[in-house]
């Protein structure tokens, strides 16, 4: 590629993949960018037209605050589609927010990532675009995924030079809108600088100029790798003392506020789980393994994989945990599960501790019934039997999904709270006893039920990293 010059103005942007980061990324953008249009496009005709119903519940991605931004943009400044050659055309900057999953086969296999998809996408811009062009990592990639898409797109024979930057994004899912309204950082890496104060400027719509970070394009690819590793090691960590909670007769509530005092540690993402989920954490941790691998460097990558291996370990750990208690078996038993997503306020199932606790307990032969308020029945269903496709023993279980509560918990013999949802917390159990087979067992896994509530019931309560176990039960921890 020769000498690139930028646009003058940026007045089209498209946006390839329509997930979970493309669509809330493009509708705030939209949002505070009123004189630059918005296209969002992918493959997948059956998520382009969730995202142009008219019925705004029915948007594929679920995200506070989210569907009142596509209500108040979408046909104005924002678009959804499926033609992408005409949007790759037509369009000054491109942000590249497609899937790169963890690979299933061949070199690097279960550690690397897949950039199939990315490298597809390069050639669509490198064979369609018409103009000099910026292009967008919004996608979280391994370290140096920028030099492979410059060398695609250096082959072009459009005449048109291309400029790569690395923009990662920073949001959690159920807070996605204020994450990207009100960000702790813009991290911009790349090599052509006007390129960089180009979307710095998109930016500063919304964003004040010191919280835009610019860096070269290695470092921020390998920012965005780190700072999710350091996330999901903060949630093994604190899972890993609530084991020694329950033992000890600690509280993990009351250690994990006591630690998030200190000014240097903080209290974010010391809360205890099932174990974290998402479809980063793990991915990204798999890459920093595989790097060290490549670069001999095995203390670190054993020090990160410790990290994956205490999540694991707290998911069967949990399901282990359930079998005991209910003496020793589940099989033809009704078990409740309520919530499947990985965590509240999304509709994300991607790495859901739930996935494997449901997976262990129906190869013990268990009867889930699972509610969750805002996972499809569908989706379900698809992840379950994909999961016990790939599993290696036999299952005598089965599940039924319900959107009534009620339905879900009556005559169970245990009720397990997988994910957070706001209304698990506000259940009035001790209206809900006489539905309730007996003894009947809660598993709270997310330390949201009320113990002093549980205590006015014959409910038997276990609570992740506490010895509590309701009073007026006959059995103690």
């Amino acid at each position: 590629m020769g000498k690139f010059v930028p646009p003058k103005d940026i007045k089209r942007i498209c946006c390839i993949g329509a997930g979970y980061v493309g669509g809330p990324s493009m509708a705030v953008i939209a949002d505070n960018c009123p004189n630059i249009k918005v296209t969002v496009v992918d493959i997948n005709k059956e998520r382009i037209q969730s995202w142009n119903s008219e019925n705004f519940e029915d948007l594929p991605v679920f995200e506070p605050g989210l569907k009142e931004l596509i209500k108040k943009n979408r046909g104005k400044n924002l678009f959804f589609s499926n033609n992408v050659k005409k949007e790759i055309e037509s369009s000054d900057m491109i942000f590249l927010c497609v899937n790169t999953p963890t690979k299933i086969k061949g070199i690097g296999s279960g550690k690397a990532s897949d950039l199939k998809w990315l490298e597809i996408c390069a050639n669509e811009i490198s064979n369609h675009a018409k103009n000099n062009t910026i292009i967008v990592e919004k996608s979280t990639v391994p370290v140096k995924t920028a030099e492979i898409l410059e060398e695609i797109l250096s082959e072009s024979n459009s005449g048109n030079n291309f400029s790569v930057l690395s923009n990662p994004e920073f949001l959690a899912e159920g807070t996605a809108i204020n994450d990207l309204l009100n960000p702790d950082r813009i991290l911009i890496g790349g090599k052509d600088k006007n390129s960089i104060e180009i979307l710095s400027k998109i930016y500063m719509n919304w964003v004040s100029p010191e919280k835009i970070i610019k860096t070269n394009i290695w470092s921020s690819e390998l920012s965005k790798l780190s700072a999710n590793a350091f996330l999901a090691q903060r949630i093994s960590s604190i899972n890993s003392i609530s084991a020694i909670c329950e033992e000890t007769g600690a509280d993990i509530n009351e250690v994990s506020k006591s630690i998030g005092a200190d000014s240097r540690i903080g209290s974010r993402f010391l809360q205890s789980g099932p174990g974290f989920g998402g479809s980063c954490f793990k991915k990204d941790i798999l890459n920093l393994i595989y790097l060290c691998d490549f670069f001999k460097l095995p203390q670190i990558s054993n020090y990160w994989e410790s990290v994956l291996k205490i999540n694991d370990w707290q998911k069967r750990r949990i399901s282990k945990i359930i079998v005991e208690k209910l003496f020793g078996t589940v099989s033809e038993k009704k078990i409740a599960i309520l919530g499947f997503a990985f965590k509240a306020d999304t509709n994300d199932t991607r790495e859901s501790p739930s996935i494997s606790i449901c997976q262990d307990l129906l190869e013990e032969g268990a009867k889930l019934f699972i509610h969750d308020p805002k996972v499809k029945s569908e989706q379900i269903n698809f992840i379950l039997n994909e999961s016990l496709l790939n599993c290696d023993t036999k299952f005598d279980g089965t599940w039924e999904y319900s959107q009534d509560i009620d339905n879900v918990i009556k005559d169970a013999h245990a009720i397990i709270i997988l994910t957070e949802w706001e209304e698990y917390s506000k259940i009035k159990w001790i209206d809900k006893e006489g539905l309730l087979k007996k003894p009947l067992w809660i598993f709270d896994t997310r330390s949201i039920i009320d113990i002093e509530e549980i205590n006015k019931t014959k409910i038997k309560l276990w609570r992740l990293g506490s010895k509590t176990i309701n009073l007026n039960s006959s059995q103690k921890n």
